[in-house]
């Protein structure tokens, strides 16, 4: 169990987790054609403290966790907006599931999916990434399902450059994902993750409203931004 206090400094919040992300994201700051994506709910407080400190725009990557009936921790897979669907083969074959269950638990996530999108977003127009540098945020990586399904979404907008910004990740699951993005930012790699919220003092759960609420206060400052340059 690697919590060594004087190897690894415990995060207090997702707001202090955003924070510690500032610093080694700096060379993006104050640039036009950089969008931090916010994996709900979780990513959303620690996204909106690295956008507004960069002065870089926000938005969502809609992104569901496909769990193991009764035994939901483990993630079987995960699907993103735009039909991207990604299987964890390591979990499956621990936890064999059939057909019929796995499209039910599909079913599910999407019609959850679905609904975000229009509470967070209502009508707020597509993603538009084509030639845009792409950081992707989300509070932590465990098996990284759903940052692999976010990685491959995005990737068909044909971004000039995928970054992948988190807090805190299973070392094995960083390892992994260097090969699918251009760059990875996370000050915390222990060799045993045990849990995300194990790193965190505070892990309490994300609401539909605090996504709101900082959504609307980055793009209204966005918006803001805008007319002081028209």
């Amino acid at each position: 169990m690697d919590r060594n206090p004087s190897t690894y400094t415990m995060l207090r919040d997702r707001v202090d987790a955003g924070q510690r992300l500032v610093e080694p994201l700096q060379k993006y700051a104050n640039r036009s054609e950089v969008i931090v994506l916010a994996l709900p709910r979780g990513g959303v407080p620690v996204a909106y403290e690295v956008a507004t400190a960069l002065d870089v725009r926000l938005d969502l990557m809609l992104v569901r966790k496909l769990g193991v009936p009764g035994h939901e921790e483990f993630a079987m897979g995960a699907i993103a907006s735009g039909g991207i669907q990604v299987c964890n083969d390591e979990v499956l074959r621990a936890h064999p599931i059939d057909k019929a269950t796995f499209d039910s638990v599909v079913a599910r996530e999407t019609r959850e999916l679905q609904r975000r999108e229009q509470v967070y977003r209502g009508s707020r127009g597509p993603l538009m990434l084509k030639d845009q540098v792409v950081i992707l945020v989300d509070d932590g990586l465990a098996t990284g399902a759903s940052m692999m399904a976010a990685i491959r979404a995005v990737r068909e907008y044909s971004p000039s450059r995928i970054v992948v910004a988190v807090p805190v990740a299973a070392r094995d699951t960083m390892e992994q994902l260097q090969f699918e993005v251009d760059e990875i930012i996370c000050p915390l790699a222990p060799q045993w993750l045990m849990s995300i919220g194990y790193w965190y003092e505070n892990f309490s759960q994300t609401s539909d409203g605090q996504v709101i609420d900082l959504l609307q206060r980055a793009w209204q400052r966005e918006a803001r931004s805008r007319d002081k340059d028209d």
